[in-house]
């Protein structure tokens, strides 16, 4: 994937992301400029099945899925390079994160990941989470490249039961 045509679609976010739905929650890459930047789409919609819901407030994106989305859109952004197509992404950390206001159903989150420091097995990533022109969310996030090992995907049981 030398080369992105963007946008991209759900399909191709999935050729480059293990996850899956439930669990794969960009919906759309905008903007690529690799090792700088990324911006991706996250819609928020009433079907959700994580939205967190307390009695006489209107349901809420989690702050912890809030997170995940972004760190999805950065880790498009890695391992879309072709020399990390074979690798894993490990999100090792977050720093200096503040929830500004919360997103609800409706809402149309517009996530940007840019570059802090980056290294052939580690990087900085700093993530920004807007609805309309309003921030949302941000932080600086940590990640690790590894290895895929024996090739098994992450989640995938082989056969005798072991993943």
């Amino acid at each position: 994937m030398d080369s992105l045509t963007l946008p991209l679609d759900y399909a191709a976010i999935e050729r480059i992301l293990p996850h899956r739905y439930p669990f794969l929650l960009v919906d759309r890459i905008t903007a690529f400029e690799p090792d700088k930047r990324i911006v991706g789409i996250k819609a928020v919609t009433r079907n959700e099945r994580y939205l967190s819901h307390q009695a006489g407030d209107a349901p809420s994106l989690p702050f912890t899925v809030l997170t995940e989305a972004v760190a999805q859109v950065g880790a498009i952004m890695i391992l879309a390079k072709p020399e990390n197509r074979e690798k894993l992404i490990y999100f090792m950390g977050i720093e200096r994160v503040r929830y500004r206001k919360p997103v609800h159903p409706g809402d149309v989150v517009e996530i940007e990941a840019t570059v802090v420091r980056l290294r052939s097995r580690m990087g900085v990533l700093r993530g920004i989470a807007r609805v309309g022109s309003e921030v949302v969310a941000e932080g600086t996030m940590t990640f690790a490249l590894g290895a895929q090992g024996d090739g098994a995907r992450p989640g995938h049981v082989r056969p005798g039961g072991r993943a």
